[in-house]
Parts: C-alpha cells; structure tokens; sequence
C-alpha cells in the first residue's frame, strides 16, 4: 500500500505548490467549500448528459419537482405534492413564491417547457421522459402529466428532471438541449439560472467552477456561502491539497491512501456501498470490429467469445490487488439496495483461462484476435487499472488488446457516438429500479431509448417484458418479469459485469458533509464544525 508518509519531503512539498498553484486565483473565504476531483462536470446545461459528476454540479444550481434526500428517499422538491388521477395521468401541484437565480418567477410553463426540452433529440435524458405524452398547464402552480401508457415510476424519473426558466432559455437561444456529442458551445453550457441553493457565478470547464449561495431559496438556508470546484487529475496533488488545508474536501481519494488518511486527526474518511456496477461492453451488433476491420467479421457477436473473455477476467484479483477489497464482484449490472436485484443471480461465472480457451478455438479463433478497449482514466475509482489489468487477462487467451485510455470528456463522445468495439462503463441506477438498467442499457436501441445500448443487443422478448415493467402496477407480477430479463440477459452474457463499486470521500474534520450512496454530494447539507 503507497503510504504518503514514505514520500520524501521534497515530493511532497512539491505536489503542494502543484496544488497551490491551481488553487492560487480562488477565493479565500471564512466561508466558503473548496473541493476537489479527478475529473469536472462534462457541462452546466442539464439536459445535455446523463452523467452522475454532471447531474451533482447541475443538482447545486437547478432543482426538480420531485428530490432524493440523504438517505434517497423522495421527498418534494418544486412539487409540493403529486398524485395519480388515473392510469395514465399524473396532477403535480407547485410550489408558490419559488423564483429563478434572476429573480423570475417559477410556474407551470417552466415545468411544461422543462418536461418538453428534456424530449429533444440533443437531450440525454429522453429516456427518463419518454413516456409522457404531453403536460397541461391547469393554472400556475398545477401541471397534469399525460403518459401514453401507464407510467408507475414515472415520479422517480423525475427525481433526475430539472426545471429551467423558458424566458431565459428562450432569450439565450437555449431552447434546445446542447448537441454534447458533436461538441456543440451554447450559452447554456457555461452559464445557469435555477432555483437550487446555490447559483453560478463563474465557469471554467476542467479548470474551476465557483457557486455562490442562493440569498432567496425556498428550502432551509444553505450554510456555506460559497463553493468553489477545482477539478485536479493527479491523485497525489489532490490528496496534499486536502493535507495541507488548501482543500476540504475530496469526491475521489486513491482507495491506496485511505489509510493513511484516516489515520489523520485534520481528516475524516467515510465510506459507503455505492448504487453503481462497473462492467465492460462489446458490441455485439456491428458487421465488424472498428478497430480490427481486417477480421472480417465481429467475434463479439458469437457468445462463445463473450463468454470466453468473461472467464478470463480474475474478478478477485481485481478485487484484492486494485480495488483493495473495495468492490463486490459483480453478476449482473445492478447492486444490492435496487428493486430486482437478485443475489443469485448476482453470482458470476468461474475464471477458467482453460475453458475459455477452449470455448475461443470453438469459435473459431484458436490463436485469438485483436481489439481495441476504450476506457475513462477520470471516471471511476481506479479505471484506468482495471482496464490494463483485463488487457493482461484476456492476453492469457490470446486476444491482444490495445487500451485507449481518455479522459472522461473524450470518451463518452467515443461511446456516445457508437464508435466502441469494447469498452468500461460504470452504471448507477438513479431510480432505485432495474427498469432504469433496462430502458438504457437492454432495450432496443432507437432515439428515445436503449439509447446507452452501444452492446447493440436486440431480443424481441425483453422489449415486450421491458415495456410491460415499464406499466404493470402489480408489483409481485412486475418484479416477476424484472426477474426474467435478468436471467435472458445473463445467459446471454449481454455485458461482462466487473464488480459493485464502494466509494469513500476524504474531507477535513472541520467539514460535515453526509455521504451519499448515490455519490452526489449535498452541499446544501454542508456545515462547518465549531
């Protein structure tokens, strides 16, 4: 285990000054939360990515008719109350006196124009959105939800909807969700105008983002005055930035310090099974690989090679040697604490190079193939690593793996723009449901939704059983169903699961801050200790 404390002085000091260097232009406040990760928010505009580091940035400065509270229950947000009136329509009645960053006020046509903007084709959140069939504005502070067909989850989804302002979006030419793939600049991807606790004051993309308390908030009073985001790549920068006070809190410490850092009376490290299965896709959809077009054809849509690379992977090497023992191997892509998770089918299959061999000269690739493995080196915990150690696993079977490591940024646009053979992906379920896992990831690939499926997978069957999830109110009935696309989609080892990830924050002991299982701070929630 790397120990701080064996660095010599010189390093040390010298990743201080790193630090000190990046956080030279920030504002030095009695008051004010400075706060670090690997990687920034992807974008400010909130429908534009579907990406936990991206929603929390976007969750301090907008909010959503319906929030999640510490412990991830539901709880009103701009929605006072909301209700069913029948199968298919949903009556939400508003919060009054709530106004935006500008002074505007909140009404029913924000929801309405909100609702509608998260549908575009641009957004990446239509999916969460794709059943409503339309929104009727009642009065000012009532709004009824039409959905095309029954919908009982639907108040979930909307736990992940923001409410922007219509004039504004419409004054700025923001009407429209950012085109994040083609690399789209709008004026909603450097500046906000929410109701949230706190508003932009300043954005820097992968450099600084500074939030400044909002004075006319409509929930309690946040505590802190103002927060100030400095996204740092290097581990150890980030850690002695926290060590020597220039930060106060850390999202991501190296799990290798850990440690260390407990053992530090100035900080407090705190720990948490998070709702997120890290797992590796392969397309198993395209003619052909991208990065090996000479093959000929896709070794990745016979499942014998799937299962092959599967059986390769030792996850409790993994486990042990990268992740420190803090992960859960993984046997379908939903953790513990998700309706429809299923601990015997959460098992995995054996590691076995030999039969896994075996199954690869079945498939007729006796001497293996080549392929590329596009992997984020900022997303999640330890990356990077995780992907070189599957490159020297699935070596022992004779398929030659090239890694193209990126950061975040980049490599969503590689995935998002179907441009990935094989690749790492980490998925949390933000609904608490597995329907969320399917309706990305399992269905059908088309523009509403699926649109996450860059396996390619299509089966008739688990459409027609997602679709009936996505309805049926009986819940012994739904979770029947939940069942069965678990058990087709893990015979037909659709994805290579990799484990359940535990995330731990570092902070100083002066902070408290509740962890969050979501790994989405509430900063609201912040207080400094006496």
């Amino acid at each position: 285990m790397m120990n701080l404390k064996s660095i010599g002085n010189l390093t040390l000091k010298s990743a201080a000054i790193g630090a000190a260097l990046l956080l030279a232009t920030q504002i030095q406040a009695a008051n004010t939360l400075r706060w670090s990760s690997a990687g920034d928010a992807l974008t400010m505009d909130p429908h534009a990515q579907n990406e936990t580091p991206t929603i929390n940035m976007n969750r301090q400065v907008y909010d959503t008719l319906i929030q999640r509270d510490q412990n991830l229950k539901m709880e009103p947000g701009l929605a006072l109350s909301w209700e069913p009136l029948s199968a298919t329509q949903w009556q939400f009645n508003l919060r009054r006196g709530v106004t935006f960053h500008d002074g505007s006020a909140f009404s029913a046509e924000d929801v309405k124009f909100s609702i509608e903007r998260a549908q575009a084709n641009t957004s990446d959140f239509k999916a969460y959105v794709n059943t409503i069939e339309s929104v009727e504005i009642i009065d000012d502070y009532t709004v009824l939800i039409n959905t095309i067909t029954p919908d009982p989850i639907l108040p979930s989804y909307l736990t992940f909807v923001f409410m922007m302002d219509q004039t504004w979006s419409l004054t700025h030419k923001v009407s429209s969700p950012q085109d994040y793939n083609s690399s789209e600049e709008t004026y909603a991807v450097r500046h906000a105008n929410g109701t949230g606790a706190y508003s932009l004051l300043e954005r820097e993309p992968d450099l600084k983002t500074v939030l400044q308390k909002n004075p006319n908030y409509w929930g309690p009073a946040a505590q802190i005055e103002t927060i100030i985001h400095t996204p740092i790549a290097s581990a150890p920068t980030r850690i002695a930035a926290l060590l020597s006070n220039e930060l106060d809190f850390v999202l991501d410490p190296p799990i290798q310090d850990l440690k260390r850092l407990d053992g530090e009376e100035s900080i407090d490290v705190t720990s948490v099974p998070q709702i997120r299965t890290i797992f590796l896709g392969l397309d198993q959809g395209a003619k052909r690989l991208r990065s090996n077009p000479e093959l000929g054809k896709n070794p990745l849509a016979d499942k014998r090679v799937r299962k092959a690379m599967y059986m390769a992977i030792d996850i409790r090497a993994i486990k042990q040697k990268i992740m420190r023992g803090l992960a859960e191997p993984a046997g379908i892509i939903t953790a513990p604490g998700v309706n429809g998770y299923n601990k015997a089918l959460d098992s995995r299959l054996p590691y076995d190079r030999k039969q896994a061999k075996a199954l690869l000269t079945q498939a007729g690739y006796p001497e293996g193939f080549k392929i590329r493995l596009d992997c984020p080196n900022n997303r999640y915990i330890n990356d990077e690593a995780i992907c070189q150690a599957v490159v020297s696993m699935l070596s022992k079977i004779d398929i030659k793996v090239s890694l193209n490591a990126q950061p975040k940024s980049i490599f969503f646009k590689t995935v998002g723009n179907n441009d990935s053979d094989f690749y790492l992906l980490g998925w949390g379920v933000a609904t608490l449901d597995s329907e969320y896992v399917f309706r990305y990831l399992l269905n059908t690939r088309s523009d509403k939704i699926g649109t996450w499926n860059r396996a390619n997978f299509s089966n008739a069957e688990v459409d027609q059983l997602i679709a009936k999830i996505q309805q049926e109110v009986d819940l012994a009935k739904r979770d029947q169903m939940i069942e069965q696309v678990w058990k087709i989609t893990k015979e037909d080892i659709t994805y290579l699961p990799l484990h359940h990830q535990v995330i731990s924050w570092a902070m100083s002991s002066k902070l408290s801050l509740p962890i969050v299982a979501s790994n989405e701070p509430l900063f609201r929630l912040a207080t400094y200790k006496k």
